[in-house]
């Protein structure tokens, strides 16, 4: 079976030593004989992480693609096009394709999946979503048959390192992120990462498959970490929680939909609280398995090409047989407005201390709904300010009533600033 490779940075480098590597494992297990015969490259002379035989390499993608000696099309070079373009030969020219691309995914993935069943042939994507971690697949066959109710996870790695590098050491955010570059775990331009659009993207693909509904980047909320502080990370700490940038796909009794990326307050005893460094972790809940959890490294060159080849081999496999698992098609999801959400929320003021201010406060969160938990109030280092922080956490509310109790709260004369509004997932929270 003869494999044509678009790409060869971390992972389609990783992903032709891999093949080599377990080439005759793969053929005595499976009696499939895996042979890379062309891997796509912008540049012949530009410097690999993985040797690979300069004698595969090609620029010519198209070439490659519509080759009649190539049997299947493993796409890892990323962004829209001309990824999207290759994808769609490959697939019209009846070639199963295994992509890692979330971004194309979460945008197109309904044109893709349509072409991949007219042609009769694999599109698959398990390392689009969560790197080495099966997600993808689990979703798709083994809770085929399950009313899944949340998906909820830590699937951008990035983040995550950042998150435990100011929790566990106590440094700024700008030194973490600057750290996570160093290493090789965030871009120059870290955007995509730190504002939660990487893990948008995961959540909208999450999403289509977990509840069979089209869901695109697009229809999912953004909210990033580069707003998190020191204090807030002490503050959840001395409360008992640990700060996690959080992808959240939930289906509700009425069928509608919300899809939603934001840091989260995760109580210290949640399973998502101990996923540490760079590793991701995607909690599932549903009516009839109640909860499991998938964990491992999200990121990296051999784990994501480990998700792919496992691909390759499932998608080979079918083409040898003549057959193929059919995605379907999706319908539009009934998307539920973020204003209707509920969730707990832990809101950090800075104000006056001086008599009547904590009542004040308090009436604005009364007359909108939203019911106070717990409240603490820190006086400032800086005692001649004048100044007193005040942190709340609140029972479950809508997120519009919230919204609403801090329009009036800013318009308090006593309220010098609103610091961080985190939301809160207890130890074993269930549907909002």
């Amino acid at each position: 079976m003869n494999v044509g490779v678009l790409g060869c940075g971390n992972v389609g480098a990783a992903l032709v030593s891999l093949i080599n590597e377990q080439r005759p494992a793969i053929l005595a297990r499976t009696g499939i004989d895996l042979n890379i015969k062309a891997v796509a490259v912008r540049s012949l002379s530009r410097e690999r992480s993985v040797a690979v035989d300069a004698a595969l390499l090609t620029t010519d993608a198209h070439g490659m693609v519509n080759d009649p000696g190539i049997d299947l099309v493993v796409e890892v070079i990323g962004g829209i096009e001309p990824a999207r373009e290759l994808i769609l030969e490959a697939l019209k020219a009846s070639k199963p394709v295994v992509t890692a691309n979330k971004e194309l995914l979460a945008n197109f993935g309904s044109e893709l999946f349509a072409a991949a069943d007219t042609s009769g042939v694999d599109l698959l994507f398990e390392a689009a979503v969560g790197g080495g971690i099966p997600i993808i697949r689990p979703l798709r066959e083994s809770l085929a048959a399950e009313d899944i109710t949340r998906v909820m996870g830590i699937v951008n790695g990035t983040t995550n390192f950042i998150l435990t590098r100011m929790s566990e050491d106590g440094i700024g955010y700008a030194d973490a992120l600057a750290e996570a570059q160093n290493l090789g775990y965030a871009e120059r331009d870290p955007t995509a990462d730190v504002e939660g659009y990487d893990a948008g993207a995961k959540a909208a693909i999450i999403a289509t498959i977990a509840f069979g509904g089209r869901v695109v980047a697009g229809d999912v909320y953004h909210e990033g970490i580069s707003g998190i502080t020191e204090v807030d990370i002490a503050f959840a700490e001395r409360l008992g929680y640990v700060i996690k940038l959080l992808a959240i796909a939930e289906r509700f009794d009425d069928g509608s939909v919300a899809v939603r990326v934001h840091p989260a307050m995760v109580s210290e005893t949640h399973p998502l609280a101990s996923v540490r460094d760079s590793f991701n972790a995607v909690f599932v809940e549903g009516r009839a398995v109640g909860e499991l959890m998938f964990y491992g490294r999200g990121a990296g060159g051999f784990p994501t090409a480990s998700a792919v080849l496992g691909d390759v081999v499932d998608a080979a496999a079918n083409l040898a047989k003549g057959t193929h698992a059919s995605i379907g098609s999706f319908g539009r999801c009934e998307l539920r407005s973020l204003d209707d959400l509920r969730s707990a929320f832990y809101v950090n003021l800075t104000v006056d201390d001086a008599p009547g201010v904590l009542a004040a406060v308090a009436g604005a969160f009364g007359r909108h709904a939203v019911s106070i938990h717990s409240m603490e109030q820190v006086l400032l280092e800086d005692k001649e300010s004048g100044l007193a922080k005040l942190i709340f956490i609140t029972h479950h509310a809508r997120e519009a009533d919230l919204r609403a109790t801090l329009g009036e709260i800013r318009q308090l004369q006593a309220v010098s600033s609103i610091g961080s509004v985190i939301r809160v997932i207890s130890e074993a929270e269930g549907r909002s």
